[in-house]
């Protein structure tokens, strides 16, 4: 019965957390595309023969990859469960590294990272936060969301140190097939304690403040994809994830390029301190939109980004290494929050049933606005005065997306007690008549 099932949630929340932790493996790539560069210029038997133009093409495809395949993830989330889809996640993670371990050709890369390794991350990332959402209140939708997900915004903590020592110590194949059992074990390993509760059960809810009004229950439809795509909520959601998950991606993949100019050797300082910045944002955002709400905290967000953003022109010329650490952490934690609050979104608007599917589709807008906009700002980057022009253009796409965020705005729901009241008043007005 529902009243006697152990509730499993915060194993469920550990082992989901876990899981993206070893799936963070995709921000090593800055290490091994570093280690591929040095290797491109050294030359000589085993050297990796590609063009140097090409060196972030099996990143990017990742990116992509792994956006789109939560689509079919997510899909296998809800009818398969998702301790299968994070299994298959992990397998798909292990034969990436597998094959890059076997070969340094450009085709084995972009087959093992882009496509393999990419729909991997798909699969596990899916399959982590709906089964940690269904064992608690719908009042802790946020802060359980936000925990699951920091363990990829923590994740370069870690990887980062460990594949750089793992490059210098072993080399680059013997290191990918490191990585490749390593985090196959972890993912596999973890998947098996990811599961969904029994059906009719009912999390418990967080006790009442004495004295305080019940919070009214709102229902939610379990929409399908069909529904969801007819909703003009879904286009803003969209919208603004693209725009938020964009300028964030663009600012983290240049970093460390940055960094350098003003820190020298330390500049992986800056990138492990906006990790951490990432994965606070997912969490205090998460806390914060359980209290005031999702559409309230998004604002907040957007418009504290492009704040930062034309902020960053100043900044990034005047070489000051500690206004760029509290730069770059501070636009870690808002991009972080859009982790958090659009896998809320879906929740709350299109319910649980077609859960994995419906975020799935909508998270297709993280790797379309990293791909686009990183795109862009690469070719803007080219130009004259180009990081500034960057800056300006994503400042002025989030203010924008700040616009978008009051089109989420709910209709203000009529109460029973509201409406006896409007009755009654009906009544006397009658009588008096």
């Amino acid at each position: 019965m529902a009243t006697t099932t152990k509730n499993k949630g915060w194993q469920v929340v550990s082992a989901g957390t876990g899981i993206n932790l070893a799936l963070g493996v995709l921000y090593a790539w800055s290490i091994f595309k570093g280690a591929i560069q040095a290797s491109i210029k050294a030359g000589g038997p085993g050297a990796f023969n590609w063009s140097l133009s090409s060196v972030n093409d099996p990143y990017a495809l990742c990116c992509l990859f792994f956006a789109f395949s939560m689509i079919i993830a997510g899909k296998c989330q809800d009818k398969i469960g998702p301790a299968r889809t994070a299994l298959i996640g992990g397998l798909l993670v292990g034969a990436g590294f597998t094959l890059m371990s076997f070969s340094n050709s450009y085709a084995a890369w972009v087959t093992g990272f882009g496509f393999l390794a990419g729909s991997g991350f798909g699969f596990g990332y899916s399959a982590a936060t709906p089964p940690a959402l269904k064992w608690f209140s719908a009042k802790k939708t946020g802060l359980i969301a936000g925990i699951v997900v920091a363990g990829f915004g923590l994740a370069p903590v870690y990887i980062a140190p460990l594949s750089s020592y793992l490059l210098g110590a072993y080399g680059i194949p013997k290191s990918m097939l490191i990585l490749a059992i390593g985090f196959a074990i972890v993912v596999c390993a973890l998947s098996f304690v990811l599961e969904n509760p029994p059906a009719g059960y009912v999390p418990a809810e967080p006790a009442q403040k004495e004295g305080a009004a019940p919070a009214p229950k709102k229902s939610v439809h379990d929409a399908t994809v069909g529904e969801m795509l007819r909703s003009g909520k879904f286009y803003v959601l969209w919208t603004t994830f693209f725009i938020g998950a964009g300028a964030g991606l663009m600012v983290i993949g240049s970093v460390a390029g940055l960094a350098k100019h003003s820190m020298g050797k330390m500049a992986f300082v800056a990138v492990a301190i906006m990790a951490v910045g990432n994965a606070s944002g997912r969490v205090v955002a998460g806390v914060l939109s359980d209290k005031i709400g999702r559409r309230a905290t998004l604002t907040i967000m957007l418009s504290f980004q492009a704040i930062l953003m034309f902020a960053a022109i100043p900044v990034v010329g005047s070489d000051s290494a500690v206004l760029l650490v509290l730069l770059a952490s501070f636009i870690g934690f808002n991009y972080g929050s859009n982790l958090t609050l659009f896998p809320s979104f879906a929740k709350d608007y299109w319910g649980f049933k077609n859960y994995g599917l419906n975020y799935g589709t909508l998270f297709t807008a993280w790797g379309v606005g990293g791909l686009v906009m990183g795109r862009v700002s690469e070719m803007l980057n080219a130009q004259p005065g180009g990081l500034n022009k960057s800056f300006i253009l994503a400042g002025s796409c989030l203010a924008f997306g700040t616009v978008l965020t009051f089109f989420l705005r709910e209709k203000k729901a009529v109460t029973a007690e509201a409406t006896v009241m409007v009755g009654e008043q009906a009544t006397v007005a009658v009588e008096k008549a």
